[in-house]
């Protein structure tokens, strides 16, 4: 027996979406749109504008302590090379006066020297002259005791002494220039 399908009510085609649920979807998202836009992405906005000028502040604030930081280097690098040419020239001063100051001292040295050699040549004149006297009395009398033994007299008389001492000296020192002479 042939049976034949009974359809009591149409069935909804699968593929096809029920029209009742696409309206009430429509207006549902229309719904949320508006709330969105209204309420939702007005925040988003403000929070994004709040976003990009702290992010762009913050580029600026970094440009800025870049700036500055490159100035202070700049000024830092400018005072260290004061300070070296400062320094140099501290040195090149204090070997100038180091230079004065050694100067100074030989040139007191040598002054001293001087002095202590002009008092030493002095002090062996003085003593020269002395040893010299010395040496006179003593030639002297010897000379007139001699004298007075190849005479055969005593010579008393100081004056006539004196005399023959000054003579016997002088022919010696006059054998004595001869000789260096020579």
């Amino acid at each position: 027996m042939l049976t034949v399908p009974i359809r009591l009510a149409e069935e909804p085609n699968p593929i096809l979406p029920v029209i009742g649920e696409v309206i009430v979807g429509f207006i549902a998202f229309g719904l949320l749109y508006w709330v969105l836009q209204k309420y939702a992405f007005p925040i988003f906005e403000r929070t994004f504008a709040e976003r990009t000028a702290a992010i762009e502040g913050g580029l600026e604030r970094a440009e800025r302590a870049q700036a500055e930081a490159d100035a202070a280097l700049e000024n830092y690098q400018a005072q260290l090379a004061e300070a070296r040419a400062e320094a140099a020239r501290i040195r090149d001063e204090a070997r100038e006066q180091g230079a004065g100051i050694i100067a100074e001292l030989r040139g007191q040295a040598q002054a001293e020297a001087e002095r202590i050699s002009a008092t030493a040549e002095q002090q062996l004149e003085v003593e020269r002259q002395q040893a010299m006297t010395s040496l006179r009395g003593e030639v002297g009398a010897l000379a007139v005791e001699l004298a007075g033994r190849i005479v055969g007299e005593t010579l008393s008389d100081d004056a006539r002494v004196s005399a023959t001492v000054d003579r016997f000296i002088a022919d010696l020192e006059a054998q004595a220039a001869t000789e260096e002479a020579r």
